[in-house]
């Protein structure tokens, strides 16, 4: 039977379950929980999405992040992991699509590397069930590293002298793919987040948020309706759900229904390597999960991804189609875009434009502080685009004309607040000389 992989919370442990976990080589001894974890990860949510056995020893550490920054792991020595992960932009791109070897545009955006460690899967579609698993197909995709197989990988690392000792000391043992994927895996483990201002305010700080934001973490929880897939609490610190939705991204260029049958056809179920493929270089794309399962109720669904570091990690969506948080408010505010296969609880919120400034304002309050200079620059960026809203649509999102259901109920936010509650939105008190 194989192990769980890593999850979000102890419910996600229970739910995913069958999720699949590589074998890997012996470990040497690690202790269980890295030092100073911020407050936004537990110890106990760090147990839970360490696989025991895959615990990131410095070594191991040291020699992924080597690996992670490594072009030579590419076909013509252009490419590193980092190309897609730069750790000073939040471990993304900041491109709508990536782009790999020979400049090659693939279908999808680059999602940050920050706290994957807690996905339940991995990639857009979860088509990698561990983080050992997914390191190893952006080197073997065409368009990504271009390396053709395994074999080819590791005849050029055995290859270079440095990487020979470097694996005989961490292994004990000669390069080899799997133990590659353990290194990268390791380094990835170790790129945890959760010191945000959010957090500051949520463990008892009421002055580490403005009225603004404080009011967005209100809508959030309310009327914007965020928190169906996107809850934050003190069992899912991390904003996701970790499921898969079609919230209608790429159906106003896409005939689903057309697709899908084209891709019942092409699928493989179970080839990876063939998904892999399809997903990032093939009209196929934007199927989704679909590709994962061929399952028609997966059309078009995409995974729910974390909101921490939401505000340095645009554009946004699994096609970077969306440049602003606004794009993404003005997108769900209007109850995404019609299509057969649209998630059922997307639906118009009737959200106006200064709800909409809070709920972004909110948004980048959960940013961690280390990046808190790039964080107020992106701020900047996206504020200066907010006369460009190529989603808005005011009149659907109001009512006035569609039929996408009624607006979520609006409590009164003067009786109960939920920015005035305690720990995330607990009615006991923060026990804190700074509660709210």
């Amino acid at each position: 039977m194989r192990l769980p992989s890593g999850v979000v919370t102890m419910l996600a442990v229970v739910l995913n379950s069958g999720v699949g976990l590589a074998a890997s080589p012996p470990s040497p001894p690690a202790t269980a929980t890295p030092p100073q974890l911020p407050p936004g990860v537990s110890a106990t949510l760090w147990r839970l999405a360490v696989p025991k056995g895959s615990e990131p020893t410095p070594e191991r550490v040291a020699l992924g992040e080597k690996l992670f920054r490594e072009k030579r792991l590419s076909v013509d020595n252009t490419v590193a992991c980092m190309t897609c992960h730069e750790p000073e932009l939040g471990f993304t791109d900041g491109k709508p699509l990536s782009e790999g070897v020979k400049q090659q545009k693939v279908a999808r955006n680059s999602p940050t590397v920050l706290n994957a460690l807690f996905n339940a899967t991995q990639f857009w579609d979860g088509r990698a069930a561990t983080l050992e698993d997914q390191a190893k197909l952006p080197i073997l995709n065409p368009r990504e590293m271009g390396m053709p197989d395994p074999d080819t990988v590791m005849k050029k690392v055995r290859g270079i002298p440095e990487y020979v000792t470097d694996f005989q000391k961490v292994f004990g043992r000669e390069p080899s793919f799997d133990d590659l994927a353990v290194a990268i895996a390791a380094f990835e483990r170790m790129q945890f987040s959760g010191d945000a201002r959010f957090d500051k305010f949520i463990t008892g700080d009421s002055k580490a948020l403005t009225a603004s934001e404080k009011n967005g973490w209100a809508l959030f929880n309310g009327k914007a309706r965020c928190n169906s897939c996107h809850a934050g609490n003190a069992v899912s610190p991390l904003f996701s759900d970790q499921k898969f939705h079609n919230i209608g991204v790429a159906a106003h260029k896409q005939d689903f229904v057309t697709l899908a049958r084209k891709g019942v056809q092409v699928v493989r179920t179970g080839d990876e390597k063939q998904i892999d493929e399809l997903a990032l270089n093939s009209e196929f794309s934007e199927l989704g999960r679909f590709l994962v399962t061929k399952q028609e109720n997966d059309v078009g669904s995409f995974k729910t991804p974390i909101l921490r570091n939401v505000g340095i990690t645009g554009p946004y969506m699994h096609d970077g189609s969306l440049t602003t948080l606004w794009d993404v408010m003005d997108h769900y505010n209007k109850g995404g875009v019609a299509n057969p296969y649209l998630d059922g609880g997307m639906q118009r919120l009737g959200l106006t434009e200064p709800e909409i400034d809070d709920l972004v304002a909110f948004l980048f309050t959960l940013t961690d502080t280390k990046f808190d200079k790039l964080n107020k620059e992106q701020l900047a960026k996206q504020r200066a685009r907010k006369t460009t809203r190529p989603e808005r649509d005011n009149a659907i999102a109001l009512g006035k004309k569609g039929n996408l259901g009624d607006l979520a109920p609006n409590p009164d936010l003067n009786v109960k607040n939920p920015a005035d509650l305690g720990f995330y939105g607990d009615v006991t008190p923060v026990t804190n000389t700074k509660q709210r």
